[in-house]
């Protein structure tokens, strides 16, 4: 196997070898395995040609950490290949040494990495940056030194090191935030220059370190908003009026002032949401979002919305972000709202994801626009979309008190569908509306009884029972009869419909006993001998504490009491609120869990520290300045006094 590339590579022709690494490194980029060329290759690293010696560095990268033995016995060539003319040859070889995870050879590293660190090539010291994670992670021990080689990488000028050095500092000393002040200002006016991956390291390293480093911009406005809250719960008038004056008398007192190093980074990020990277655009928009005054936030949604054109990776990770934006901050993405209408070739997860932001963007300006968009997007071929909309329906009325009817209206059209899965979803988000005000819709409740014939739907059966069963005062006539075509299809109902079959017969038999009384006691029979022990053991606990026996305890006094308390109205809130108390564009929030190595973003300062800990001390390099020296040489005649008499007279006469 592969004989004819390990003839090429003993042969003694440039060419040759030159032809055969081009060869072997394309099938390294197809995915091939060229693991049993180690020795052949390893043997030319000591090649005089350049070019070979590019494509050997290439391929020892890829398989030094496989094959530590062989690579070990070429340590010597990668030495001299650290002292090599040729600054892609040092940087390769570097590379290759951090490559080989070997615990014996971490002092060699380390001394290549600090030499790496003085080359006088940025690309050298670029790599040198990318090295120290390597060894990090081989040898923790080592972080002292390492820490000083980040010191001295992040005094570099170069945007060619800056985000390699920042992603160093984030990956072996995050904590560090000492080390990043003398550079900030630095940082943030190169920025604009650097690479795109770079870029978004330090946007994010960045957002962590102006977190602890000023004051919150929005500080004024929560003072407001709890002084606001407190009066809304205050006992007295006269007090909350108080307590308001106050805050906003606080507020004048105390205007806040942005320091001007935070308006330098927000000033030096803003040109980044015209980028080409959505990684980037991403990064800056979090970091608005996180640092920016709320009247300057809104830049970042037409950035965002410009993503959406994008692939459906990146429109699913910036819906995921614009979700739990619009739920702080709505009116930012509302001009925008036709960018999230949901179109036919949109994949389901990405359909699922615009009607989330729909449905926070909804208010009564916009309320009927947006339920004419879902009674569309139910006719949709999507099975697992079209299940969407009625929730979301949900969602807009308890947002918007006042469009409630209109929701409700829209849901119980929606129960005449043909779709069995669409009036299913939609009686379980009926059920979940009519618990808000009960005692105006006993048609709809009436409307629903109807539909136990139909509807094959578990969860919606369950749904329907239940507000028959807690309602069943609003329908007295038709209660104890759909009791009764349940007791007959007991048996082959699933487990969910069963138990509130059985709460619907409890709740009958204490308010209409007279009707249900044998109804009740052959459901309950019927359950004393199911499968499921769930079922059983409800049975047995309800027959015990709705029919009074000589043997009934106290709870039998207030069986009405604990079966027909009123209900508080489910609190219906987006699945996108837990969220933001991860970073923004993070995985962490991405996944709604905490990733392995996410750093939480830290608590505004409630004073600001010394900001004069970011100033840089400008060397002397002598006491007098060179405008003085100017002066002096302008000062001094040419001639001195006796050639400016004579001189030139006198060799003119001559």
């Amino acid at each position: 196997r592969h004989d004819d590339l390990k003839e090429m590579l003993d042969s003694n022709k440039d060419s040759l070898k030159l032809e055969a690494m081009k060869r072997i490194v394309a099938m390294i980029a197809r995915g091939k395995n060229a693991s049993d060329l180690f020795p052949a290759v390893v043997k030319n690293v000591a090649c005089k040609n350049i070019e070979v010696k590019k494509l050997v560095y290439v391929y020892l990268v890829r398989y030094a950490e496989e094959q530590q033995d062989l690579a070990l016995l070429s340590i010597s060539t990668f030495q001299r290949g650290l002292k090599d003319p040729n600054q892609l040859i040092r940087a390769s070889a570097l590379r290759v040494l951090s490559s080989i995870r070997v615990p014996i050879i971490v002092p060699i590293m380390m001394l290549a990495i600090k030499e790496a660190a003085s080359d006088m090539s940025p690309y050298v010291r670029k790599t040198a940056a990318h090295a120290i994670p390597k060894l990090y992670s081989l040898d923790s021990d080592q972080k002292d030194q390492l820490i000083e080689v980040i010191e001295k990488l992040l005094a570099d000028k170069t945007t060619l090191v800056a985000g390699s050095v920042v992603m160093a500092f984030e990956e072996v000393c995050p904590e560090r935030i000492d080390l990043i002040h003398k550079n900030y200002r630095k940082l943030c006016n190169l920025l604009i220059d650097v690479e795109e991956w770079g870029q978004v390291v330090i946007i994010n390293m960045l957002t962590r370190y102006a977190r602890t480093q000023f004051l919150s911009p929005n500080q004024n406005e929560s003072l407001l908003e709890e002084t606001a809250e407190k009066a809304f719960y205050g006992s007295e008038e006269e007090d909350a009026k108080d307590a308001k004056a106050e805050a906003t008398s606080l507020a004048k007192r105390k205007p806040y002032i942005m320091d001007p190093d935070h308006r330098l980074l927000l000033r030096n990020t803003k040109p980044l949401l015209q980028s080409r990277n959505a990684a980037v655009v991403m990064a800056v928009a979090q970091l608005y979002f996180h640092l920016a005054p709320k009247a300057e936030v809104g830049v970042i949604a037409k950035a965002l919305v410009r993503l959406l054109r994008s692939h459906s990776e990146v429109q699913y990770v910036v819906l995921q972000n614009v979700a739990t934006m619009s739920i702080k901050r709505r009116g930012m993405f509302e001009p925008y709202l036709k960018s999230f209408y949901i179109r036919s070739t949109d994949p389901t997860q990405i359909k699922i994801l615009k009607l989330e932001v729909l449905t926070n963007l909804a208010n009564e300006t916009n309320i009927s626009t947006i339920l004419r968009e879902f009674q569309t997007y139910i006719r949709s071929m999507d099975k697992d979309f079209v299940a969407g909309p009625p929730p979301h329906h949900r969602g807009c009325a308890t947002n918007i008190g006042k469009v409630r009817d209109t929701c409700l209206n829209g849901l119980v059209q929606l129960l005449s569908n043909r779709d069995e899965l669409v009036v299913a979803e939609s009686v379980v988000v009926i059920k979940k509306l009519l618990q808000m005000q009960p005692a105006q819709h006993s048609e709809i409740i009436k409307h629903m009884a109807k539909l136990t014939d139909n509807i094959q739907v578990p969860m919606a059966r369950a749904s329907i029972l239940w507000l028959i069963g807690e309602y069943c005062e609003h329908v007295p006539k038709i209660a104890p009869d759909v009791l009764r075509k349940m007791a007959k299809s007991f048996t082959n109902e699933e487990d969910i419909v069963k138990l509130q079959v059985i709460n619907l017969a409890a709740k009958l038999y204490l308010t209409n006993s007279k009707q249900s009384k044998l109804l009740t006691q052959y459901v309950l029979n019927l359950a004393k001998y199911d499968q499921n022990y769930d079922i059983r053991d409800r049975a047995r606990f309800i027959r015990q504490l709705i029919v009074p026996t000589e043997k009934s305890g106290a709870l039998n006094k207030y069986a009405k009491k604990l079966f027909l308390a009123q209900k508080p109205a489910p609190i219906l809130e987006s699945s996108f609120k837990d969220r933001d108390h991860f970073q923004l564009g993070s995985l962490s929030h991405l996944l709604n869990t905490k990733a392995v190595g996410y750093q939480e973003l830290p608590d505004w300062p409630d004073e600001a520290p010394d900001p004069s800990v970011r100033n840089v001390e400008v060397p002397e390099w002598t006491k007098c300045t060179s405008r003085e020296k100017r002066k002096e040489k302008v000062e001094k005649p040419f001639y001195s006094d006796s050639e400016g008499e004579s001189g030139p007279t006198e060799s003119a006469d001559s």
